[in-house]
């Protein structure tokens, strides 16, 4: 284990926090991670002081010294809209948040603030960031967007962050260090491990797999041969990108390190980790991850302060969990029958219900939370009560409320396109759709008699043509997984229930789909064939917020899908979206063709009264000028 600092100095009250979650008029959401269990007062403008009690603030151990407080505050007169609201957190009383967290302040302000929107007329949208790919983290261009704000009506009504949060099977070696010399400093709490080579965390921790090499926890055997191959090894994927799973996170501890130092600067300020014993040629790789990583940790006070401003809500990706989460029912039947990967992936559901979840629909999340209060409750203060947390992985494997709706206006609707999959009754590795029919009926009840909607899908529903064919005909040849074949037209019965859900006369006249996942950003806007007055259709996805698609490759891709799918092409013909017309916006400073937008940033849209977009922009996290998508003449796109 990399040890902490030496003499340590005592521990800051708060290790990181508070985010904003879900606000609401007569509802406020906090969260935020102390190093003990903290007595917190809210100070609101124009309300006053409001106690955080047990019946405002759920406060689970995650830690002899971390202490996750959950923070859940009804009003009982609501809270005036498009207007600046300063807020508090006072700790016994009297710490105010410029005494325990000065960077989350902006200039000429002595604390921080929020702005709840009577309506969705804009928001940032994103997804996908990785600490250490090289290109700078889209979250400064939230701060920055904010740092300039002057009149509240122009704040963006919220954050939405569609995906991979957090990258819990792709991990830097520095940032594992830092993650273990976090768990020692915290006392994050341990836990018993079963079907691998090391029967505890601890062992774990020290084993000389435990850096770059972690396949190797899984025993020799035949019967682990697929399992090392799919889940811990990485699917190598030649067409896009290579995929490392070496460093994969395993314990719940290493898990909740990661979104402290992920959403935080004061976790790095209590940890010097130094490089393991390792080859030379792995050194090289840790050093130049060092360099990223250090690059991404010197933003964390920005980042900090934007997710103290500015409401965010969250849906998981795969890479939240593990690589290809979920692809197909071969899949699932690997990872799940096995009680190693069960666990790993377990630990990262209970994670992310604790630190993205809960704050999205804390409604829904009553029962479990309390089942998570008794994983320390064992007697042993150092290692997790292992019968209880494998009942409450159980029960978050079968859990079905990871979606989400907000009653704005327009409508906002979060889906969960990773657990409620419409597995494949041709073959079993066959990719799975990403809703299963009963998923599909219940999105299509929610949409009823709106006249507009914001659906946010992880994965974009209308994707890039080329590419979901070379996705297609590796499916074909059975090898889903070198390709990430998660599109939504790779499985029949969702693709066609999907499309019949926006034909369909009582849904929306106008719907906004926002996407993430690809790590490339694009706008198209797509209407029925041969049908006046709608419904119109515009997917815009914005990829990553900290991760790039390979540029060569990609403008490859993008120049054969322009001559293989242009508008008069016949191939159109042969794909499930036959009876849509789609029309590619034109990035604003992209060369002559180009549609696929490739550069880490955010993305932000603006809305009209309807609910339509009038403006769609990318905001690029290089220091370029930002990127306006931008609509084409229609009439080069015959219907």
């Amino acid at each position: 284990m990399p040890r902490p600092l030496d003499n340590p100095a005592p521990l800051p009250p708060v290790l990181a926090g508070p985010l904003l979650r879900r606000l609401e008029p007569t509802r406020l959401v906090f969260w935020l991670v102390g190093s003990r269990e903290l007595s917190l007062t809210l100070r609101l403008h124009g309300v006053g002081a409001i106690p955080l009690d047990a019946g405002k603030c759920t406060v689970i151990p995650v830690g002899t010294r971390a202490f996750v407080h959950l923070i859940d505050v009804a009003l009982e007169t609501a809270l005036p809209c498009d207007t600046r609201i300063d807020y508090d957190l006072l700790i016994n009383g009297q710490q105010p948040i410029a005494d325990w967290a000065p960077h989350l302040l902006y200039d000429n302000t002595s604390g921080p603030n929020f702005v709840l929107r009577s309506r969705i007329d804009q928001l940032l949208h994103g997804s996908c960031r990785k600490p250490h790919h090289p290109a700078a983290d889209g979250l400064l261009c939230v701060d920055r967007l904010l740092a300039n704000e002057t009149d509240p009506q122009h704040r963006p009504a919220l954050l939405m962050m569609s995906g991979d949060q957090v990258y819990a099977d792709d991990v830097a070696g520095p940032m594992l260090r830092a993650i273990h010399a976090l768990i020692e400093r915290l006392g994050l709490f341990g836990e018993h491990l079963e079907g691998a080579v090391v029967s505890d965390s601890a062992k774990l921790y020290e084993h000389p797999a435990s850096y770059y090499h972690r396949a190797d926890l899984l025993p020799a055997l035949e019967s682990n041969e697929t399992l090392r191959d799919r889940f811990f090894g990485g699917a190598r994927k030649p067409i896009f990108t290579s995929s490392s799973a070496d460093n994969h996170l395993v314990t719940f501890a290493e898990v909740m390190a990661m979104y402290l130092l992920v959403w935080s600067p004061t976790p790095w300020t209590l940890v010097n980790p130094q490089p393991p014993a390792l080859t030379p040629e792995r050194l090289k790789r840790y050093a130049l991850e060092q360099t990223r990583i250090d690059g991404f940790k010197a933003g964390l006070g920005q980042v900090a302060r934007a997710l103290a401003h500015l409401p965010s809500l969250m849906i998981f990706d795969d890479h939240d969990i593990t690589d290809d989460w979920n692809l197909s029912a071969q899949w699932e039947e690997t990872a799940y029958g096995h009680p190693f990967s069960k666990r790993i992936i377990g630990n990262a559901l209970i994670a992310y219900m604790l630190c993205q979840g809960w704050g999205n629909n804390p409604d829904a999340f009553s029962t479990v939370l309390e089942k998570t209060r008794g994983l320390s409750a064992s007697g042993d203060d150092r290692y997790l009560d292992a019968p209880v947390q494998d009942g409450l992985i159980e029960e978050l494997l079968c859990f079905q409320q990871w979606h989400f709706v907000l009653p704005t206006s327009p409508a906002l609707v979060v889906l969960d396109t990773r657990t409620r999959r419409w597995r494949s009754e041709m073959a079993l590795k066959q990719p799975s759709g990403l809703l299963d029919w009963e998923a599909l009926s219940e999105l299509q009840q929610e949409l009823l008699d709106h006249p507009s909607a914001i659906i946010v899908s992880p994965a974009p529903i209308f994707g890039v043509k080329l590419i979901e064919t070379v996705q297609r005909v590796f499916s074909w040849c059975g090898y889903p997984l070198l390709v990430d074949a998660e599109n939504w037209m790779a499985h029949r019965g969702a693709a066609q229930v999907i499309l019949n859900i926006f034909r369909h006369s009582r849904t929306p006249g106008s719907y906004v789909v926002l996407s993430g996942d690809v790590h490339y950003s694009f706008v198209y806007e797509v209407l029925i064939r041969h049908r006046k007055g709608g419904p119109r259709i515009w997917q815009i996805t914005s990829s990553g917020i900290k991760n790039e698609f390979p540029p060569t490759l990609l403008e490859w891709f993008d120049r054969l899908n322009r001559w293989l799918y242009s508008p008069r092409s016949p191939l159109n013909w042969l794909t499930k979206r036959r009876r849509m017309r789609i029309v590619p916006y034109v990035p604003e400073h992209a060369e002559a063709g180009e549609r696929l937008w490739n550069s880490a940033g955010i993305g932000q849209v603006f809305f009209n009264q309807q609910g339509q977009p009038n403006d769609i922009v990318q905001h690029n996290s290089n220091g370029a000028p930002k990127t306006r998508m931008l609509a084409p003449d229609l009439s080069d796109y015959p219907d």
